[in-house]
């Protein structure tokens, strides 16, 4: 029995961790519902939102050329950082971490896909 319940705590601890660390080919999939508005790779540019080469661990508000919201910039000055943490809460609700944010999206629905897509921007460093 407590053979029984070690495995299924080692099973959730190991899908919980495999969850955490994302999937960049799962992760690009799901950056196409990004991708009206961000960029990334070589030759990324801005669009409606900036170009997203090196935004995981990044100060927020520093891509070149981007006009953000006053809002973003006023947390960025306060010392918001796009670490994973950040960017999960970010990607899932958009307006709990920047409240005016020029964002129109939502957010993602599954901890699976927040996972994915930030594995898939890390490529991109």
């Amino acid at each position: 029995m407590k053979t029984a319940c070690l495995a299924t705590i080692i099973g959730f601890t190991l899908s919980g961790q495999a969850v955490a660390d994302g999937d960049p080919a799962a992760g690009e999939k799901v950056f196409k519902k990004c991708q009206a508005c961000h960029a990334v790779g070589e030759g990324a540019k801005n669009k409606v939102g900036p170009s997203l080469n090196g935004v995981v661990g990044s100060p927020a508000g520093q891509v070149e050329d981007f006009k953000y919201s006053a809002n973003l910039l006023e947390l960025a000055e306060g010392g918001l950082v796009w670490d994973e943490e950040t960017l999960t809460a970010y990607l899932h609700k958009p307006k709990d971490v920047v409240p005016k944010t020029k964002m129109s999206f939502a957010g993602l629905r599954k901890d699976e896909d927040v996972a994915n897509v930030i594995a898939y921007l890390k490529t991109f460093e």
